[in-house]
C-alpha cells in the first residue's frame, strides 16, 4: 500500500490544523493505522492509532490526548488527524503509517509509511 500525507502547514499556538493520509493499494479497511512525528533533534514518537475496518477504538499518546483525535473513512481510503489546540511543541514532521505487527506503539510493526508532512507551530 502506497501512503500520502498531506495538510501541514505554518499555524499559531492554539490553532489547528486537519491531516490527512491518502492511501491506494491493498484493501485499505484492513490496516490499523497510526501518526508519528519527529521534531527537530528527537526521535521519532508515537501520536496516534486507530485499529481496522470501523476504528472502533483509538489510542493516544499522552502529549497529545484531549487536543488530537484521528479518525479514518475507508471509502475514502484516507485517515486523518485532527489537530487542535496546537503548541509549539507539536512542531514536526507528520507520517503517516500502516500497522502489520502487534504492537502500535512500536515503529518497526508498521510496514509502510508515508512520506511525511511538516506542521509548525509558532509561538
Amino acid at each position: 500500500v502506497q501512503l500520502q500525507a498531506s495538510g501541514g502547514g505554518l499555524v499559531q499556538a492554539g490553532g489547528s490544523l486537519r491531516l490527512s493520509c491518502a492511501a491506494s493499494g491493498r484493501p485499505f479497511g484492513f490496516y490499523a493505522m497510526g501518526w508519528f512525528r519527529k521534531a527537530p533533534e528527537k526521535e521519532r514518537e508515537f501520536v496516534a492509532h486507530i485499529t481496522p475496518w470501523s476504528g472502533s477504538s483509538t489510542n493516544y499518546a499522552d502529549s497529545v490526548k484531549g487536543r488530537f483525535t484521528i479518525s479514518r473513512d475507508n471509502a475514502k481510503m484516507t485517515v486523518y488527524l485532527q489537530m487542535n489546540s496546537l503548541k509549539p511543541e507539536d512542531t514536526a514532521v507528520y507520517y503517516c503509517a500502516a500497522l502489520l505487527g502487534d504492537s502500535y506503539l512500536r515503529e518497526n510493526d508498521y510496514a509502510y509509511w508515508g512520506q511525511g508532512t511538516l506542521v509548525t507551530v509558532s509561538s
